[in-house]
C-alpha cells in the first residue's frame, strides 16, 4: 500500500463536500490549540503510540495526515501503515501551505 499525497485545494474540497474522513493533525497540542484546520483532530507524534488505538478506531477508514509542512505526517503515515490502517494521506505542506492559500483556520481546544 502506498501513501497518498494530497493538495491543500483538494483538501479543501473534500472539506466543502463533506466526505467522510478523519483529518488527523499530528503537531503538539498546545500548536493545535493555537491554530488548525477546521474538523482537524489533535493526535501529537509524540503520543501517537499511547492514543493511536483510542482515537483511530477504524483501521479502513480514510485518514488525511497533516503537520506544519508535511514532513512530519509522512513520517506518522509511515507508522500508522506499519500499523495496520489501509487508507492514509499526506497533506502536501501541511498547516503552512493552507495558510499560505489564504484558507482559514480556527482557534480554540479540544481533545
Amino acid at each position: 500500500m502506498t501513501i497518498k499525497s494530497m493538495t491543500v485545494i483538494e483538501l479543501k474540497e473534500k472539506l466543502d463536500q463533506r466526505d467522510e474522513f478523519v483529518l488527523v493533525d499530528c503537531r503538539a497540542q498546545q500548536d493545535w490549540s493555537f491554530e488548525h484546520i477546521e474538523h482537524s483532530i489533535s493526535l501529537p507524534a509524540m503520543e501517537i503510540a499511547q492514543k493511536l488505538e483510542q482515537v483511530l478506531t477504524d483501521k479502513n477508514a480514510p485518514i488525511i495526515i497533516q503537520c506544519w509542512i508535511g514532513q512530519t505526517s509522512m513520517k506518522v503515515a509511515h507508522y500508522l501503515k506499519d500499523q495496520g490502517y489501509t487508507n492514509l494521506t499526506n497533506l502536501e505542506g501541511g498547516i503552512m501551505n493552507w495558510k499560505n492559500q489564504g484558507l482559514p483556520v480556527m482557534q480554540g481546544s479540544n481533545k
